[in-house]
């Protein structure tokens, strides 16, 4: 740097200094559009923050570090050069938290020591980018993240915004340096870094209130239509994981137009690239932006793309079987002795067809109505390991069937190491019996964070609060409760769980899928929207301890996804309401394994191969199974007309199409 750069840029450096002096003193009282805007949607793609240590670079008066000081962080430290924005923060903020004065360019933070590193409307505040992105290089981890948000510079350009506060009566114009976001990105890439979310995000309906008490109305509208803020994560790019097959050519490599749910609330326009696997990233698609388009590419628009549902419970070598049974009973033993007392012949029939087959249309039945992650409450066949099996199993778990029908439980849930989640049924009944378990269970030192109850329909106040005590989650099924017992938790105990999880149970004594399980808790029971998203996605993801991005779409996890109609409603509220009717693409570990008429039309050449037409009541979907030989082995068995999960299928000839 020559001399008089340097001399610039001192005195630029002073003067900011000066002006921040003077912000601090207003900068919590004024309502920020733009903040509330970059808070509503970065908080949606923080990653978790457990145990994590989070470093907030131009942290100001501490508005992120009163924010996720609720979480349950390893360490929290904020950094700002400006001692008056430091004093403000550490007026509000526990002593606990770290406060440090220090420049972006030159950190007083140990290199190699955070996690999650923020850095909030800071960018054009920085002199030399080229060092700054160095340095959070320096002291991010291997795997850290780093979150980067920012005024738009195009429509900053073209709406002429200027960084300016008031202060007695003084309008005080900030000095930054306007780049665009490839700049940006093209330092940190430069650095080390791979752009992993790039979001590029209007301004909304709770920002025009905003606006409307500021008397700025028109400055709203304005800028109606174009990105207000932009937000960035990157990560180190060696952290990235790609598993690429060579021999799988026919993945897709992006996915564009539709809108993309950020969590039950909130979805974007935005595309999805895929590498292998693997999601590389997420883009937001700004009017300042042309899509790119390439020979893999899939155009979705006009759909929204939800994570696929995790199913909590079902048995899945049960999914050709009626109903069976003669209810209601006081326990599920009483229906097991009944059901081997009547129905001998008819159980017979059906295990005479091949285990691979049954098991099979069970994977069939989950992938139909968007489920990608099932935990088969079984013995894991090979068959469900196999890389061609329609949906992904969960393997790293221990279980039993239940106190009562399980002599070796208690052996089984020694041997399970202590990390790894242990599922059984529990209180499956309305007698006292079934009542008693779940304190018997705690007496024997089997209830804990990792262990995973199926049904407790015998709990009453006491039992729930000790499952919550001990930190128990509970997976409800309330077609199959309904079946057995004539009645399923009501509302006021279904929200008293604390960790709550969905699951469709067999069609032995379920109704059909787990989206009728959906139906049921929404419609009848009057089960929120949000509070179902939660338990299908990042509430089973938790207790069954999934590391591979299951339950969420996010850049390096694994591209799980369902597509169906874009209806206006938010994620949740779409999800609440869904038919097996209206999913018509499901992915599994980026491979497109159900499709409908429309979705199969838009998939690029060659990505259909495979897929071949199943009719499932009046829809029809193509399906990557080899569907001649599970037809001919459950016709040969059950004769021409096959129900799954209580619904008609049907195998199409192509010739008819």
């Amino acid at each position: 740097m020559t001399t008089a750069a340097h001399m610039a840029e001192s005195a630029s450096d002073m003067k900011l200094r000066e002006d921040f002096a003077l912000w601090s003193h207003t900068y919590d009282g004024s309502p920020n559009p733009m903040l509330a805007l970059e808070e509503r949607y970065l908080a949606r793609i923080l990653p978790p923050l457990d145990d994590r240590d989070v470093l907030d670079v131009g942290c100001g008066t501490g508005r992120w570090l009163k924010r996720l000081a609720i979480s349950p962080v390893r360490s929290l430290t904020g950094v700002d050069f400006s001692p008056e924005m430091l004093a403000r923060a550490a007026e509000k903020l526990d002593p606990k938290v770290v406060l440090a004065l220090g420049d972006a360019s030159s950190l007083p933070i140990e290199g190699s020591s955070a996690d999650v590193v923020l850095a909030s409307f800071l960018a054009s505040y920085v002199w030399d980018l080229d060092a700054f992105a160095a340095e959070l290089r320096r002291v991010g981890r291997p795997d850290s993240r780093i979150y980067l948000s920012d005024v738009h510079p195009h429509t900053a350009r073209a709406c002429n915004w200027r960084r300016a506060f008031r202060s007695n009566h003084q309008h005080v114009e900030l000095t930054t340096r306007e780049r665009s976001i490839r700049q940006v990105t093209s330092a940190f890439k430069s650095a080390g870094f791979v752009t992993t979310w790039q979001l590029e995000l209007p301004f909304e309906g709770p920002e025009l209130e905003t606006f409307r008490q500021a008397g700025k109305l028109e400055a709203f509208y304005a800028a109606a239509g174009r990105p207000a803020i932009y937000v960035l994560e990157l990560q180190p790019a060696r952290c990235r994981t790609e598993t690429v097959a060579p021999q799988e050519p026919l993945r897709l490599t992006s996915i564009a137009g539709a809108q993309v749910a950020l969590g039950g609330g909130t979805a974007i326009q935005a595309s999805i690239e895929v590498s292998g696997t693997r999601c590389a990233s997420i883009r937001s698609h700004p009017q300042t932006h042309t899509l790119s388009h390439c020979a893999r590419s899939l155009r979705l628009d006009g759909y929204l793309l939800l994570p696929g549902l995790i199913n909590a419970h079902d048995h899945l070598e049960f999914g050709l079987y009626p109903n069976l049974g003669r209810g209601p009973y006081a326990n599920c033993a009483a229906w097991a002795h009944d059901i081997q007392q009547h129905e001998t012949a008819l159980i017979a029939r059906h295990q005479s067809i091949p285990r691979d087959v049954r098991l099979w249309w069970g994977g069939i039945r989950s992938l139909l109505c968007g489920v990608t992650t099932v935990c088969h409450h079984n013995p894991l066949h090979p068959e469900l390991l196999s890389d061609d099996f329609p949906v992904r199993v969960i393997t790293n778990f221990g279980w039993a069937h239940s106190p009562t029908l399980d002599a070796e439980l208690d052996a089984k849930f020694r041997k399970t190491p202590a990390d790894v989640p242990f599922v059984m049924h529990a209180g499956e009944g309305v007698d006292d019996s079934s009542a008693r378990e779940l304190f018997e269970l705690d007496q024997r030192g089997l209830l804990g964070d990792r262990t995973i109850l199926v049904h407790g329909l015998a709990l009453d106040a006491a039992g729930v609060a000790l499952l919550n005590s001990r930190g128990t989650a509970l997976v409800w099924c309330p077609s199959s409760n309904r079946f057995l017992f004539g009645r399923t938790h009501q509302r006021a105990t279904i929200t008293s769980f604390r960790r709550l999880l969905l699951g469709s149970d067999s069609p032995l004594t379920a109704m059909g899928t787990l989206l009728d399980e959906v139906r049921i808790a929404y419609r009848e029971l009057g089960v929120s929207a949000a509070d179902l998203y939660e338990m299908l996605f990042a509430r089973a993801a938790h207790a069954f301890r999934l590391s591979d991005g299951e339950g969420g779409l996010r850049p390096n996890g694994t591209v799980d996804l369902i597509a169906v109609r874009d209806c206006g409603l938010s994620p949740a509220e779409t999800l609440a309401s869904l038919t097996m009717s209206d999913v018509e693409m499901v992915m599994v570990r980026g491979r497109v394994q159900l499709a409908s008429d429309e979705v199969l039309r838009r998939l690029p050449a060659g990505m259909s191969a495979g897929l071949e037409p199943l009719e499932i009541d009046s829809s029809l979907r193509w399906i990557r199974a080899r569907l001649a030989r599970l037809f001919r082995e459950a016709e040969r068995v059950l004769g021409p007309e096959i129900k799954l999960g209580g619904k008609r299928v049907r195998h199409v000839c192509t010739a008819w199409l």
